[in-house]
């Protein structure tokens, strides 16, 4: 029986925001470290809704306003 893991399509967590362990039990550093990762990609998550929103508004322009 084939393991959810196998499968190369199945999404994945972003490298760096799944703890490896309990948060509880990581040091200082590695916490921090996790605290950027997910920074960064918050940040590429705004940044792709700005871009979209972006694309949104300018297919409003064009072809009226759907809501």
């Amino acid at each position: 029986m084939a393991h959810p893991e196998d499968d190369p399509f199945a999404p994945r967590a972003p490298a760096g925001t799944g703890p490896a362990r309990p948060l509880d039990q990581m040091g200082i550093g590695e916490l921090e470290e996790r605290i950027a990762a997910l920074e960064d990609e918050i940040a590429t998550c705004r940044g792709l809704i700005e871009r979209k929103r972006g694309a949104k508004a300018a297919a409003d322009s064009v072809f009226g306003r759907r809501d």
